[in-house]
């Protein structure tokens, strides 16, 4: 079994979340668990923790400090939580845009370099809650990046899979295609030390933001991806506004 001190966790939280137009951090949208609510980072905390991960890095932003109120050091969870802030890139749109998911990872680069990192999105919810603990040891020997992917009936909203013909190799991420055929969006990941060097190396080198874009690049390197199919998994995301009013009357278990 890996050595948790050689493992990570990553949940970046450094989105603006204008759209929800929420008076606090979307990351702590409640959501009603057995009659109890708790905010939705909650599950990609609790999702990560499950993998033996005793360190968790949060990327934030100067408007998220309710979320290191709320969580704190960790204690509460046998668990270590560092924060870490994403910087803007143009000072002149701070407003309205962040610098985006691959500079977020990259701002963390100190924090997981030469670790395995169990990465997870801050506001969303995946069922089952094992998903991250049961690819990773299914997967962990022969990838340096396995995708956990769920179906999809909104491809344009997420970052699409293609994979090829025998089913085990992913050839291509498709992000939020207005017209596709894939049927699979990826909503986790876990990678081994060779990508985040990866990442970092493109962004600050060769100064490419576009997660989608690294990941592609990767595999047209010869990274090895593994998908892991989750076919009766669920993924909620809630920066969706048309199921907000719908996720504070459901009950998950």
């Amino acid at each position: 079994m890996i050595r948790s001190k050689n493992i990570i966790g990553l949940i970046p939280a450094a989105g603006k979340g204008l759209r929800m137009g929420l008076p606090f951090p979307k990351e702590l949208f409640p959501i009603l668990i057995n009659q109890k609510y708790q905010p939705v980072a909650q599950f990609a905390v609790e999702k990560i923790l499950q993998t033996g991960v005793k360190h968790i890095v949060f990327v934030i932003n100067e408007a998220k400090t309710q979320l290191i109120n709320y969580f704190k050091d960790g204690k509460n969870y046998e668990c270590q939580f560092s924060y870490v802030f994403q910087n803007s890139l143009d000072a002149i749109d701070q407003i309205s845009k962040s610098p985006g998911l691959a500079h977020a990872i990259d701002s963390a680069y100190h924090l997981i370099q030469n670790k395995t990192v169990f990465f997870c999105m801050a506001d969303t919810i995946i069922i089952p809650r094992d998903a991250m603990k049961n690819a990773y040891n299914e997967r962990k020997y022969n990838s340096d990046i396995i995708l956990c992917l769920f179906k999809t009936n909104q491809p344009e909203n997420y970052g699409m899979v293609e994979i090829g013909e025998c089913g085990e190799k992913i050839t291509k991420i498709i992000d939020k295609p207005q017209s596709t055929a894939l049927e699979w969006m990826w909503g986790c990941i876990i990678w081994k030390p060779i990508f985040s060097e990866f990442l970092h190396n493109q962004i600050q080198i060769h100064k490419i933001f576009d997660f989608a874009s690294i990941l592609n690049k990767a595999i047209d390197q010869g990274f090895r991806f593994s998908p892991y199919k989750i076919h009766d998994g669920q993924f909620i995301d809630i920066g969706n506004t048309d199921i907000c009013n719908l996720l504070s009357q459901i009950n998950i278990k």
